[in-house]
């Protein structure tokens, strides 16, 4: 399940972009999904774990993947933080929930990413649960005003 934060109440991995340069491991580029989220996201094929081949920049090393992939990546393969999905963009929304449906995955997030479908969302401010895009929102928004009342 899925479950964010929202502007407040846990601490987060303030740069995890740069925190993934320095700790990301070749296997983890060997990982299908991964590959598929790099492919979906910023439009590049992995050739191997040192060369992705990019479309805009040519041959590149996974330190210039998008700071979005590479959040989802450290979604994905590593514990050690909660990480701020506002590294994201929207095209990573998709694949949020789906690395949520394969493990429990509690995120920080600052603006209202746009999920679609139905889905299993908890807000942890308020603890509600959310199924679809119109409770998702409502749901931050109580949570925003929980943080704003103080």
């Amino acid at each position: 399940m899925l479950k964010i934060w929202y502007y407040g109440g846990t601490e987060y991995m303030t740069d995890a972009p740069a925190y993934f340069d320095n700790v990301y491991e070749d296997e983890w580029l060997e990982d299908d999904l991964v590959k598929k989220m790099i492919l979906d996201v910023d439009h590049s094929n992995v050739v191997s774990p040192h060369v992705i081949e990019s479309p805009v920049l040519g041959a590149i090393t996974p330190r210039e993947l998008s700071g979005g992939v590479k959040v989802l990546i450290l979604m994905l393969k590593d514990d050690s933080y909660t990480y701020n999905m506002s590294n994201c963009g929207d095209n990573c929304a998709k694949w949020v929930l789906k690395i949520a449906e394969q493990k429990d995955l509690t995120v920080y997030l600052q603006h209202i990413m746009h999920f679609e479908g139905n889905f299993e969302i908890k807000i942890m401010n308020t603890g509600k649960i959310v199924h679809n895009p119109a409770e998702y929102v409502e749901g931050l928004l109580e949570a925003e005003a929980l943080v704003n009342e103080g």
